[in-house]
């Protein structure tokens, strides 16, 4: 049984498991795990049961089954984003209901203090967002869509698309669409730690650079007593070969409570405990 550890910006992640060692980091050297399943570089007209992503994707499907059955939850979020060449760093707490779709959020860091509500089938769709420094501030509470270029300046998604639910589906999406096509390594990563968290990891890397894979790596968290997504981390290929590989974006959610009963009040602009 070796132990290895992998890196990443915001937690370090360290993990026992009888395969070779492998640690990672979006700025320093990096030194991948030895393969242990690798399937060709050619399309498959239908995704095989042998295929290295098929027990990623079932693992995936069954903590999707899971997540049907919170109806709200609240948490804290971090993220960190590369947009337009920057990384966006953020920290926030959140507040999410499955039916009507609904969010809260206040920002930790940066923008201390600032929220966000948004209500599926209220306000024509938009956002509601209020500062609470500089001349923003000044402006109070404004609507924007969800897709404003002002929105999308510091976020690669939408709100609409914010949640553990939205992010597991998207990688079951992207490892799907990935199925079709070989040349894949996926590691499972049984008795990793994030934080003080025991953790279940799926590591899916793409040795080569093709149009058909949008990341050089894949890296997802499980809980493993819930079994729930908390962590996503998406690796794009390097630009030189050689380098290493660049962090594209990580969402880590923490702190998270379900099934809480969230109410109207908590997705209410009037909710005397909010600033809009």
């Amino acid at each position: 049984m070796r132990t290895g550890r992998i890196y990443s910006n915001a937690a370090r992640l360290t993990v026992c498991v009888g395969m070779a060692f492998a640690t990672s980091q979006a700025s320093a050297q990096q030194q991948p795990p030895q393969s242990t399943q690798q399937a060709a570089a050619t399309p498959n007209a239908e995704a095989s049961p042998e295929h290295p992503l098929a027990p990623a994707l079932k693992y995936a499907r069954s903590s999707a089954d899971l997540l049907s059955n919170v109806k709200d939850f609240t948490a804290s979020f971090s993220k960190q984003e590369l947009i337009n060449g920057k990384m966006v760093v953020q920290q926030m707490d959140i507040k999410q209901r499955k039916e009507p779709y609904s969010v809260y959020i206040k920002y930790k860091t940066p923008a201390t203090g600032r929220e966000v509500l948004y209500v599926h089938g209220q306000n024509n769709n938009q956002m509601l967002a209020h500062e609470t420094a500089g001349l923003k501030a000044m402006i109070g509470t404004v609507s924007l869509a969800t897709n404003s270029p002002m929105v999308m300046e510091e976020n690669r998604y939408p709100i609409t698309m914010l949640g553990m639910s939205p992010l597991l589906n998207n990688v079951i999406r992207q490892w799907e669409e990935e199925t079709k096509f070989g040349e894949v390594d996926v590691k499972f990563y049984p008795d990793a730690k994030l934080g003080q968290i025991a953790c279940e990891v799926i590591e899916a890397t793409h040795p080569q650079p093709r149009r058909q894979f949008r990341f050089h790596i894949t890296r997802l968290y499980f809980d493993k007593t819930t079994h729930y997504p908390i962590r996503l981390e998406q690796y794009a290929f390097p630009q030189v070969q050689g380098q290493q590989p660049i962090l594209v974006e990580e969402y880590t959610f923490t702190n998270i409570q379900t099934n809480v009963n969230l109410t109207e009040r908590d997705f209410n602009p009037k909710n005397p405990a909010y600033g809009f």
